[in-house]
Formats: structure tokens, C-alpha cells, sequence
């Protein structure tokens, strides 16, 4: 597998408004030719457009049924898996996020210092979830899980949630941290596309991945308490040959995130005063420039007083500057 670096091109949009305009213009035109060419036959065209309005929501209706009862109706089961997903779990467990990361640095110093502060939720195309990402690629390794967050949830009283912390090794064996985990409805999609009796192929299970991955996307997109706090990933299984693929993705997006989150703004700048100004003799040491940027930098320094060595000067005197007339 590996991660996209351009997902318009495989995930589907949601169609725009042409078709919704043609068939008005279409529409239009096909009854301005009846009026034009036929007045005498215009009702009763309206009269027919008005029975096909009628009998076909019934008609619909009906088709419904008929696959709800030959059992193809499994698709629109699956679409359902996104609420429930992101009412029952996300919704619940990303605005405690930052908290349990929070309470993790304090027992693990410095291991996320640098690290990514979002869940990182796995979507692979073809569905198939290993249990343990070391089993997948040897350049993860599973660390320690965030402290469990409890909730009382349907009678359950202190139901536990928890997130897995990962190490994951770059191409110089550099280690960083993140919290990842895979989207647990595809389970789901891919035990169906191995029963037979399903009638649940794998070009059904890819499109309902893809459909997956755009309407929890939108979700989540409109969703105040899990804003800033999620990034979801989709993976490819185009290529798996690299034992590597799943470390690469989750590295890409690590570097990319880290860079948006500490290297867009520069560190503050301290203010840059005369050395006579200083109270004591030597100057404040100035901060390392380094190009990295720190989560930790002081915002500001530590007041001073300061003293100006010309000599006063006299209040001038007001002046009158209106006008007469």
C-alpha cells in the first residue's frame, strides 16, 4: 500500500449542479416545442408528466423492496458505518485527545515532544487491517498506549477507550512518535467481500472504501470538536512489494504536519535595545538561531528598566490653530 499523494483522482466527488441544469434546460425545451407545436396537446402532456411524477417514487418504492428482499441492499448497510464511527467514537474520543498526549509527555519525557498531536486514522483501499502494524512493516513498533479515557456510555459505567502510541523508524533510523490506528468499520467491508453469500465482490468493497473515506472526511470536516485533532490517511494497495509502504505513508505525513504546525511561524524575535539602556552591564544573551523551531521558546523577556541619557527638554507652550472668521 501507500499513501496517496493526489486523492482527487481515486476518491469520488460529489456530482455538481449540471446535471440539475441540463435537466431544467431539457425540460424547458421540450415544452416550449409542445406549446409551440401543439397547443391543443399541452394539457395533456401536463396531465402525463403529472402521472409519471406520481407513479414513479412508487415504482422506486418498490424496486427498493425488491432488493431489500433478493438481499443487495448491503451497500447502503455499509454506508451507515460512517455515523455510527464518528457519533459513537470519534466524536467521544478526539476532544480528550490532547489531554491523555498531555498526561503521556508528563510520564514519558520527551518522547512526544515532537511528534504529532492528532490521531493518525488509517483507511487502506482494499479494506484488509493487520492487528499489529509491526506484522506490516518492521519500521513500526508499538510503544505504549495514552492513558485510557473513561466514559459512561449506553448504562456502561466507566467504558474505556484508548489509543496506541508508534515508533516509527525513518531511512536514518530516526524515531518518531504519533498515535495511529486503523478505520475499525472496514473490518466489516472485508470479512463481507470474503463470504459468498454476500454477493459483496472486491470493485463493490473498493468503491465503498473510497465512499468511506470522503463522507467521514466531510464529517469530520464540519465537526468543532474534532477539528485540528484528526488526520486521516488513505493508503493505495497498488504496490506491496516495499515491506516499508506503511512507515513511509505515516512518515510523510509526519514531516508535513511538523512543518506546518512548527515551522510556519518564525520564533519570536527578542527586542533589540541600546546596550546603555541595560540596567546591568552585560546585555541579555540573545536565543539560539538555529532554523528549528520549539514548542517550549519564551514568548517574551523579562522587564527591564531603562534610563535616557539626553537631558529633558521644556513643555512647549499650546497652540492655537483654529480658524477665525
Amino acid at each position: 500500500m501507500r499513501c496517496l499523494q493526489d486523492q482527487d483522482a481515486l476518491v469520488p466527488r460529489p456530482r455538481g449542479t449540471l446535471p440539475k441544469v441540463c435537466a431544467v434546460a431539457l425540460a424547458a425545451m421540450t415544452i416550449g416545442g409542445v406549446v409551440f407545436l401543439s397547443p391543443e396537446r399541452f394539457f395533456g402532456w401536463v396531465a402525463m408528466v403529472i402521472l409519471i411524477l406520481t407513479l414513479g417514487p412508487l415504482l422506486h418504492g418498490l424496486c427498493l423492496m425488491a432488493e431489500e428482499i433478493g438481499g443487495v441492499r448491503h451497500l447502503r448497510g455499509e454506508e451507515d458505518e460512517r455515523g455510527p464511527f464518528y457519533l459513537g467514537y470519534l466524536r467521544l474520543v478526539l476532544p480528550r485527545l490532547e489531554d491523555s498526549i498531555t498526561a503521556f509527555c508528563d510520564t514519558h519525557k520527551a518522547f512526544l515532544g515532537r511528534g504529532s498531536r492528532k490521531l493518525l486514522i488509517l483507511i487502506p483501499v482494499n479494506a484488509n487491517i493487520s492487528h499489529k502494524m509491526e506484522e506490516e512493516d518492521d519500521n513500526i513498533h508499538f510503544y505504549d498506549n495514552l492513558p485510557n479515557n473513561e466514559i459512561n456510555r449506553a448504562g456502561i459505567r466507566g467504558r474505556v477507550y484508548k489509543h496506541s502510541v508508534y515508533r516509527v523508524l525513518d531511512e536514518h533510523e530516526k524515531v518518531h512518535a504519533c498515535v495511529a490506528e486503523y478505520a475499525t468499520p472496514l473490518l466489516t467491508l472485508y470479512s463481507m467481500s470474503q463470504e459468498r453469500s454476500a454477493g459483496f465482490g472486491e470493485p463493490e468493497r473498493r468503491q465503498q472504501v473510497l465512499l468511506f473515506y470522503r463522507t467521514l472526511q466531510e464529517i469530520l470536516e464540519h465537526s468543532l470538536e474534532c477539528r485540528n485533532r484528526y488526520k486521516l490517511i488513505l493508503l493505495n494497495d497498488e504496490h506491496e512489494d516495499d515491506p516499508h509502504l506503511l512507515s513511509k505513508a505515516l512518515l510523510r505525513h509526519l514531516q508535513q504536519q511538523e512543518r506546518e504546525e512548527f515551522c510556519l511561524t518564525p520564533p519570536p524575535q527578542q527586542e533589540v535595545v541600546h546596550p546603555v539602556a541595560w540596567t546591568s552591564s552585560a546585555p541579555p544573551s540573545a536565543p539560539a538561531m538555529n532554523g528549528d523551531c520549539h514548542l517550549h521558546e519564551p514568548m517574551s523577556r523579562e522587564p527591564t528598566l531603562m534610563f535616557s541619557l539626553e537631558e529633558p527638554q521644556p513643555l512647549k507652550e499650546p497652540v492655537e490653530d483654529s480658524d477665525h472668521y
